[in-house]
């Protein structure tokens, strides 16, 4: 089953890679969107749709149906591999956009949960398992497309735009919503308004369509058409091709779930920390972030055209050596500048039995149910052991007695008026200018270290599998990857700051994850120069 490397001879003037890249991109950035425009409307989505009671639980749910996006984007992968090394590269990505784009308005059609019960969150999961599907075979089509048309020097910087584009998605997610939000009232906005994102992917899927049916198919796939020699069954053959079982564990477990980790931990998690943990205002919260992404967007070109001249191997396992050591003091240069904007005294609850579940709708135990009165407003608490259950604000013992132990919202304001101040209800926070920098500065390290490790694994991919399954190939573990380690991150990280009232403690799985991937691109990775897949690649 020895398959030579096949790179016919590329050489696009410059107007046919710019249109090669821009449509393959703006395609990208188009159906990117429509994914995360689910995630940046988290906390109205959440009540709309998954109504609980428990703020904390609603959260949770949201979360978790998020990850089902992500948990079928390896069946689309499969499904969208077989036709890409079947049928071509072109007209596979053409229905995944397609269906990306139909799937997203749907959402911004579902009718509220107060309306028609379960049938809304029923809705949501269909559409995000569609959306799943579409998501798998959109990745592995435009990052193959445009490498089969780049010329092997300038690979690694071609296809960077094609990772760039992915940050494109979530910044144009976040610029519609302000948009949007800038538009109408807050009233509006929060009865329908919210649906407009979702709305406005029909003409972004219109856009898309109409620059992607310019292109022509890769010059890769039609020389295999013209020789005879496409794969019979890509699926199968990605398994049974001599060395490729190798290659798919070391693209899964060293390449796609950590550069997801690192990416949804810079982004989504960024996100979720600066508006609920550090309190700052929505909107200026999805302001710096989107700030931070934009500026980011050139690390993933610079890394990808670095790739170019020292190999792929050496940015990625740099970029996650460098994410096991900064981490950590990004989130806290982050956190330090809103801390000092709220000026907030640290929480302590202590107790003998301070059970607490996030899916419970009713905590059993007061301790637990003072756990889950602050985790649901995002404030920090430590947690510690006592004989007596006690609730500490600084250094002054707030006095429990008659607390409200049955109604959550009266026994909030109890606990306002004996701490003599707004714990709750408190405003949001707008940072200063030297704040904001500050945060802007933690959120380019996150993507720094976001752009190492994800800017040349386009080209790295596409090198290490064989032309006639290359789009499988290197679509199922890439989206194994990112739709299980990284879709559940925002969930299992939710899960893990509720359970322990640190909104650093997140970050752990994290870093357990790209300790992982550092171990398995450094043995497994080939050394060197790039070079195009040949049998005794890895």
């Amino acid at each position: 089953m020895s398959e030579p490397a096949r790179h016919p001879d590329v050489n696009p003037s410059a107007s046919e890679i710019r249109l090669v890249i821009a449509a393959s991109s703006a395609g990208t950035v188009f159906e990117w969107y429509d994914f995360f425009i689910y995630g940046t409307l988290g906390a109205i989505l959440s009540k709309t749709f998954f109504p609980t009671g428990n703020a904390t639980l609603e959260m949770l749910l949201f979360w978790l149906v998020f990850a089902v996006g992500f948990g079928f984007r390896p069946l689309g992968a499969v499904l969208f591999g077989y036709l890409g090394d079947k049928l071509g590269r072109k007209y596979t990505f053409l229905v995944t956009v397609t269906l990306m784009g139909i799937a997203t308005a749907g959402v911004g059609l579902i009718p509220s949960a107060d309306i028609i019960g379960y049938w809304a969150p029923a809705i949501v999961i269909l559409l995000r398992i569609l959306q799943g599907l579409a998501l798998g075979g959109e990745y592995g089509g435009a990052a193959i497309y445009v490498a089969e048309h780049s010329a092997f020097s300038r690979r690694g910087y071609y296809t960077s735009y094609i990772q760039a584009s992915v940050v494109g998605g979530f910044v144009l997610s976040l610029i519609v919503v302000l948009g949007c939000k800038a538009a109408m009232s807050a009233e509006t906005w929060n009865a329908w308004g919210w649906r407009v994102p979702f709305l406005l992917s029909l003409a972004l899927l219109a856009i898309s369509l109409w620059m992607r049916l310019k292109l022509s198919e890769s010059p890769v796939f039609r020389a295999m058409q013209e020789e005879g020699e496409l794969a019979g069954n890509p699926f199968v053959e990605s398994f049974t091709y001599p060395g490729n079982k190798r290659r798919i564990f070391i693209a899964l477990f060293g390449v796609a779930a950590g550069l997801t980790v690192i990416w949804y931990t810079a982004m989504f998690s960024g996100l979720g920390f600066i508006k609920t943990a550090m309190r700052v205002e929505d909107t200026t919260a999805e302001i710096l972030v989107g700030i931070g992404a934009a500026l980011g967007m050139g690390f993933y070109l610079y890394f990808g055209h670095l790739s170019d001249r020292i190999g792929r191997k050496k940015p990625i396992v740099i970029g996650y050596a460098m994410t096991l050591l900064l981490l950590f003091p990004a989130y806290w240069l982050i956190g330090n500048a809103t801390q000092s904007a709220a000026g907030a005294q640290p929480w302590t609850i202590a107790g003998p039995d301070c059970r607490y579940s996030p899916f419970a709708q009713q905590q059993e135990t007061e301790c637990g149910k003072l756990i889950g009165d602050f985790s649901a407003a995002g404030i920090a608490y430590t947690l510690e052991q006592a004989p007596a259950l006690t609730l500490t604000h600084g250094a002054r013992a707030l006095d429990l007695g008659g607390l409200d132990w049955k109604d959550a919202k009266a026994r909030k304001a109890q606990i306002e008026e004996r701490a003599g101040a707004r714990v709750f209800s408190q405003d949001k926070i707008k940072p200063t200018l030297g704040q904001s920098l500050q945060i802007i500065a933690g959120l380019l390290i996150l993507m720094a270290l976001s752009g190492a490790t994800y800017g040349p694994v386009a080209a790295l991919l596409a090198e290490m599998f064989p032309p006639s399954i290359r789009y499988s190939s290197m679509s199922i573990p890439y989206h194994i990857g990112t739709g299980y380690f990284g879709g559940f991150l925002p969930f299992i990280a939710a899960y893990i700051v509720a359970r322990t009232g640190n909104p650093y403690s997140g970050l752990w799985y994290t870093w357990v994850v790209v300790l992982v991937a550092f171990l398995v691109a450094w043995w497994g990775l080939p050394n060197g120069k790039p070079r195009d897949f040949s049998d005794d690649a890895a």
